[in-house]
C-alpha cells in the first residue's frame, strides 16, 4: 500500500509539473518597445554597402516584397514588429518616417511608417508586412512595382518625437525678463457675459518634450490611376559623358544607353539598362550590373 500510494503520489506530481511545464511555456514575456530616432553607419547586406542618410523628401521607384514570417521581434527603431500594422522596411531613410505607398499596377496607395532596416535582398525597395500587402493588393508572395514617396512633415512630426532625433539648440528667453500687462480689449467688444472657450490641447509636455503620435497607422487606401511603367536597371550618373561610356561598355550585351538630363544647370549622363520584359529579367541584369563592380545600380520604374 504504501509503494502504491508513493507511486501515485509521485504521479500527481509529476502530472503537476508537466502541466506547470507547459503553462509557462506559453507565458514568454512580451517584448518591450525601445521607440528611439536612429539613421546608423554604413551596412553591408548581401555583398552590397548602405549608406544611411536623412532624406525628408525622398520619392523613388522599385519592387516591394512581403516579409516572410512572423517573428516576434523589435525594428530597428525600437518598436515591436507586427504583421498586422502599415508598415515597411527601408535599407537607408531616417528611422521612423512616414511615406505614401503606391502600387503602381493597380493604382492603390496607403500610407506606412518606415520603421525597419531591410530588405537584405538589393532587388528590392522595400520589405512591406502582410497587411501592407493586403490593401495594395499584393498578391500572397507577390512582387509589385512600387512608388515610395516619403512625406515630409509626417516624417518630421514622427522623428521629432523620439528621444536621439536631430534638433537645433535655440536659445529661449530667459523667464524672468518676460513682463505680463492687462490690454484692453479693441473697440467694439463688450466685457463680460461671455463664455469660456475649451482650452485647447496641449502641444507639448511640460517638459517641452511632444506627445508621440500614435504608431497605428489607419487603414485608409486611396485609388489613383494605375502607371505601371516600365522597369529598367539604373546605373550611375556621370558629370563627364566619357565616364558614362566606360560604364555602358561594361554592360555590354545588355542594351545599356546613356540619357542626358539637366540637374540646375549642369548636364549629367546616366547609364540605364531596359526597358526589361519582366521582374526576373531585372533581377539578372542587376546581378550582372553588381559582379561588374557597380554597386549603385537598382531596378526602377519608369
Amino acid at each position: 500500500m504504501k509503494a502504491t500510494a508513493l507511486t501515485g503520489a509521485y504521479a500527481a506530481s509529476r502530472s503537476g509539473s508537466l502541466v506547470l511545464a507547459v503553462l509557462m511555456a506559453g507565458c514568454t514575456p512580451a517584448l518591450k518597445p525601445d521607440l528611439h530616432y536612429v539613421l546608423g553607419n554604413p551596412y553591408q547586406a548581401a555583398n552590397v554597402w548602405y549608406y544611411p542618410r536623412e532624406s525628408y523628401d525622398l520619392d523613388t521607384t522599385g519592387l516591394a516584397a512581403v516579409f516572410k514570417g512572423d517573428t516576434e521581434r523589435l525594428t530597428a527603431d525600437g518598436e515591436v514588429f507586427s504583421q498586422t500594422g502599415l508598415a515597411a522596411a527601408h535599407p537607408t531613410v531616417q528611422l521612423p518616417a512616414i511615406a505614401q505607398l503606391t502600387n503602381l499596377e493597380n493604382g492603390r496607395a496607403v500610407v506606412v511608417r518606415l520603421n525597419d532596416r531591410g530588405p537584405a535582398d538589393p532587388h528590392r525597395l522595400v520589405e512591406i508586412t502582410q497587411r501592407t500587402a493586403d490593401l495594395l493588393g499584393i498578391p500572397q508572395g507577390g512582387v509589385t512595382r512600387v512608388r515610395l514617396r516619403v512625406l515630409s512633415a509626417e516624417s518630421h512630426a514622427a522623428a521629432d518625437a523620439l528621444p536621439g532625433a536631430p534638433s537645433l539648440a535655440l536659445t529661449a528667453a530667459p523667464r524672468g525678463g518676460v513682463q505680463v500687462a492687462e490690454l484692453a480689449p479693441p473697440p467694439g467688444v463688450r466685457q463680460g457675459n461671455g463664455r469660456p472657450l475649451p482650452a485647447a490641447p496641449a502641444a507639448a509636455a511640460a517638459d517641452g518634450v511632444a506627445a508621440a503620435p500614435s504608431l497605428r497607422l489607419p487603414e485608409a487606401v486611396t485609388q489613383t490611376v494605375p502607371m505601371a511603367g516600365q522597369l529598367m536597371v539604373e546605373l550611375d550618373t556621370f558629370e563627364e559623358y566619357h565616364y558614362a561610356a566606360v560604364q555602358r561598355a561594361r554592360m555590354a550585351g545588355y542594351d545599356a544607353r546613356i540619357v542626358s538630363m539637366l540637374d540646375g544647370r549642369t548636364r549629367r549622363y546616366r547609364v540605364m539598362v531596359g526597358p526589361l520584359a519582366d521582374v526576373a529579367q531585372a533581377d539578372a541584369v542587376l546581378d550582372h550590373a553588381l559582379a561588374s563592380g557597380i554597386p549603385d545600380a537598382r531596378i526602377v520604374v519608369n
